[in-house]
């Protein structure tokens, strides 16, 4: 396992991360992703421990605050001294009744940091997250509590997820300006089946060093090998919940090449799949969630599958974007440019 740093902060984690959306899961969304118990949750977080994976994301959200009460209490049972871990949740979904028991207002963050303490049964979050934009509440209003956090000592650092590419760029901005916390990162959906996220906001993390967690990085299951362009879908998580959505023929492109790459490497194609974003400089870590033991021990095996540049390449060019305007129009001015500078440096 290697560490990484987590954009512009001085704090290393594990290039996979386990995610826990599958914790505590019932007959509910939450259920058609998982309904894992503390048994079998305590043996994926003892597996990821032993991988040397010091990197652990929930969110409050998930499963009605069930998921961040079994990693908590997951985590005491293993022992692991505190300081040896880098928790990560997320604040903006609905918890409970009322228009104010949402959002990234300043009165919902301060309720609901407190309720994810007690639920994982800690003093601090090492990485707390907006979880979503809120077009209601005003950044400043949102980032200055955000700092009450930090400066209070209940929150070491502090990241957005699902954000557009001018929402990063305007938040890391006020932050900047009015010297509060910084945004150290974004989660965001990145796959080889869903590439967009190249578009705008990779180009303005690597400008801004913002660092990337990647959610979903199998695109909900789909890049895991098990499923073929003949209509016959195999059990998982996209037979009943098929989320997120992608351009499937794409992605059975892409999933033909990432056969071959994995038979001629001796891995599974889901390696394959996790391997190409551990390859790609924006990414910092990659989230992998599982239900079964053996699933997380293939999925931690990514990160021992080296691919090639014609790997790369022959990946790259599968998937790749078309470009949008103004991305075709920036290209053709600035390709004199470009090459100037390329001059300079032989």
């Amino acid at each position: 396992m290697r560490y990484r740093r987590l954009g512009h902060s001085g704090l290393f984690v594990s290039e996979l991360c386990l995610g826990t959306m599958t914790f505590g899961g019932s007959n509910d969304m939450w259920g058609q992703i998982g309904q894992l118990g503390q048994n079998e949750a305590d043996a994926l977080v003892r597996t990821a421990h032993e991988a040397g994976v010091n990197f652990y994301d929930t969110a409050n959200v998930y499963a009605g605050g069930r998921s961040e009460e079994i990693l908590g209490q997951a985590i005491r049972s293993l022992g692991v001294p505190r300081e040896e871990v880098v928790i990560a949740t997320k604040v903006h979904g609905q918890m409970g009744e009322g228009p104010n028991a949402r959002g990234a207002s300043r009165g919902h963050i301060l309720d609901q940091v407190k309720a994810s303490l007690g639920r994982l049964q800690m003093d601090h979050i090492d990485l707390y997250q907006l979880h979503g934009v809120d077009p209601a509440t005003p950044v400043e209003e949102t980032l200055e509590a955000l700092d009450t956090l930090v400066r209070h000592g209940h929150v070491r650092y502090v990241g957005v997820s699902n954000w557009a590419a001018w929402q990063i760029a305007q938040a890391v901005g006020v932050a900047e300006a009015r010297r509060l916390a910084p945004i150290v990162s974004l989660q965001a959906y990145y796959t080889l089946a869903g590439r967009d996220l190249e578009r705008e906001i990779v180009p303005a993390l690597q400008a801004m060093n913002v660092g990337l967690m990647v959610w979903s990085p199998l695109a909900g299951g789909f890049l895991s090998g098990k499923f073929n362009r003949d209509g016959k879908t195999a059990e998982g998580r996209r037979a009943s919940f098929d989320f997120p959505p992608i351009d499937k023929d794409r992605a059975y492109d892409a999933i033909e090449v990432m056969r071959g790459i994995a038979k001629a490497k001796g891995c599974t194609v889901a390696q394959v799949a996790l391997a190409w974003l551990l390859h790609q400089p924006v990414v910092t870590s990659v989230l992998v969630g599982a239900k079964r033991v053996e699933q997380l021990t293939d999925n931690l095996g990514a990160v021992d599958v080296e691919l090639s540049a014609d790997d790369l390449d022959a990946l790259g060019k599968v998937t790749e974007l078309p470009l949008e305007y103004p991305h075709w129009m920036i290209a053709q001015q600035s390709a004199y440019r470009r090459g100037l500078i390329e001059d300079e440096y032989r």
